[in-house]
Order: C-alpha cells, then sequence, then structure tokens
C-alpha cells in the first residue's frame, strides 16, 4: 500500500468514459489499501474531505457522467480547489480507451449507454468522449486501456499506486506550447526556445519530436547536449529528496514555441534517461494529442501519453 506524505491525505479521482475501465481501476486501489467510494456525487466530496476531519487512509472516488451532479467544469474546479488544499495531495486518474474499442465492448456486454439511452451506444461513446475531453488534458495521470486486459491494467494500477516499498513517485513529464499557456499542476518548467527549430526546415516542418530525424537535427545543436545533461541531472538529484519527503507525484514541463519539435524530444529523451534509473515516467505531450500527432514509429494509435 501506497503511504501518502505525513501530515497529508492521499486522493485519487479515478474517471473516463463508460467501460474504459474504471471499475476495475476502483476495485484495485481498494485492493492497495485505499478507501475507495464510487459515484459519490461532486458536491459531497469538498464536505467528505475538507470539512470531515483527518481520514484514516488514502482515498479513491469514481466520477463520471452517471454521478448526479457531474459536469466537466464540476470535476475541473473540484480538481483545483482539491490541489489548493494543503493538507490534501490529490491526482486525477483518467482511464483513455479508443471508440471502436469501447464499441465493441458494449456489443459484448449489450449494455446501453448512460448517454444515449433509446439510441445507438455508439452515439453514445461519440458523445462522452467528446464531453470528457477537457477532464482528459487535464489528468495528472492517464492510462489508455484499449490495449488492455482487466489483469494488465490492474498491473499498472500497481506500478503506479502499490509499490512494495509504499514509496513508488509517479513522474509526469509534459511538452507544451508557450502560444497557449502552461499546463496546469506543473511542479517544475523549463523553456526550450533557444534550441535550432526544425520548423525552419521544411523537410521537418511536419514531423515531430517523435520523429528520429527531428531528433538528430536538434541534437546537432552544440547547446542540446549540456542542456540535456543538465536537465537530466538535476531532476535525478531533486526526485530522491521529493521521494523521501513523501511526495506521490511530481511534474516536469518542456515548452517551446509550437509544442511540436523541441519540447518533445527534450521531453522523451529525459524521460528515457529518468526510465533508465528506474523511476516510473509517463509522457503527455499536449499539442499533438490536440492535433491527433501523438504516434511513435512502429505503434498504432496515439495512446496520449506513455508509461514505462
Amino acid at each position: 500500500m501506497q503511504e501518502q506524505s505525513k501530515g497529508t491525505q492521499r486522493v485519487v479521482l479515478v474517471t473516463g468514459p463508460s467501460g474504459a475501465g474504471r471499475s476495475t481501476a476502483i476495485n484495485a486501489l481498494e485492493d492497495f489499501g485505499y478507501e475507495a467510494i464510487d459515484n459519490i456525487p461532486l458536491s459531497l466530496i469538498p464536505r467528505l474531505l475538507l470539512e470531515g476531519g483527518a481520514l484514516g487512509q488514502p482515498m479513491a472516488l469514481g466520477v463520471d457522467i452517471r454521478n448526479r451532479d457531474f459536469s466537466v467544469q464540476g470535476l475541473l474546479d473540484l480538481h483545483a480547489r482539491l490541489n489548493k488544499a494543503p493538507e490534501l495531495d490529490t491526482q486525477l486518474l483518467y482511464l483513455d480507451c479508443p471508440a471502436d474499442v469501447l464499441a465493441r465492448r458494449y456489443s459484448e456486454t449489450r449494455r446501453r449507454h448512460p448517454l444515449a439511452p433509446d439510441e445507438n451506444y455508439t452515439q453514445g461513446i461519440e458523445r462522452e468522449l467528446e464531453l470528457l475531453q477537457d477532464a482528459r488534458s487535464a489528468a495528472d495521470i492517464l492510462i489508455e486501456t484499449g490495449d488492455l486486459s482487466p489483469h494488465d491494467l490492474r498491473a499498472q494500477m500497481a506500478g503506479w499506486f502499490a509499490d512494495q516499498t509504499g514509496q513508488r513517485m509517479a513522474i509526469a513529464l509534459h511538452s507544451f506550447s508557450y502560444k497557449r499557456g502552461l499546463p496546469q499542476g506543473l511542479d517544475w518548467v523549463f523553456d526550450c526556445r533557444f534550441l535550432d527549430n526544425p520548423h525552419w526546415e521544411p523537410s521537418l516542418r511536419g514531423q515531430t519530436g517523435l520523429d528520429p530525424a527531428v531528433t538528430d537535427y536538434i541534437a546537432r545543436d552544440i547547446r542540446f547536449a549540456p542542456f540535456l545533461e543538465q536537465l537530466t541531472g538535476l531532476a535525478l538529484f531533486v526526485l530522491p529528496a521529493c521521494k523521501e519527503e513523501g511526495k506521490a507525484h511530481l511534474s516536469f514541463g518542456f515548452g517551446c514555441t509550437g509544442g511540436q519539435h523541441r519540447s518533445v524530444a527534450v521531453t522523451e529523451m529525459v524521460a528515457r534517461a529518468l526510465e533508465e534509473q528506474g523511476w516510473q515516467v509517463s509522457t503527455r505531450h499536449r499539442e499533438l494529442e490536440r492535433r491527433g500527432l501523438d504516434s511513435r514509429p512502429g505503434q498504432g494509435a496515439a495512446s496520449g501519453g506513455r508509461t514505462a
């Protein structure tokens, strides 16, 4: 079971589209030692966590469109409010799944979709995925479940929430465009705009920082290797101290002008370096996700992130 920081209450808000595995995730968290409550109204959560006094164990709260007073904005406001409470350590976990996989799951179970009770379930799936886009973007941890069995999902949940040492720390690396502002919840932010920009190379303009040709171009900048070394060294210096302090998660942001080339490449390289040292890492590429470009060579549809 994961230990919470001394004096703080660990809280995981679990959401995602219907059929993506939220019940499996909630059950796994309960087995890991969390007190789990599913389908709790959003309006009751502040009363439970902020007014009810200290709780004896970490909390896992399932929220989705079936909740009586659910709205995406309400969930985002709640997430922001809980993040401001010094006595709470809150994460938003989003379980994602492609529409075609959700449709297959609904077909197999023959259930009605809550957003289309009198229509074809595919219409409900489309509405729900569109509705939840902002919640997906705001998630601290995103797990793509399309290719996961319930056993596989539980294993991934264990990697994030049930390390045997009780001190597993989740590390999230985000790339972004400064034009659209900083992603929410970042602990550290680094500016990559001083590096040579592949945008001005016509053959690379349509590619991304996930493509080897772009990475090679950026790596030829004489400032790149020292920058990457300093970034990695700083991260490896602060992470053990943050873990010792009891932090459950830490977020780093890497920004550039368009969020397509330099910040993406740097994010991936830092992630690889941290993974090689045994840290649990996920990456999110905000601008690539928005444009449907977050796929890697040799992979299929984008997952919206990656986990070690």
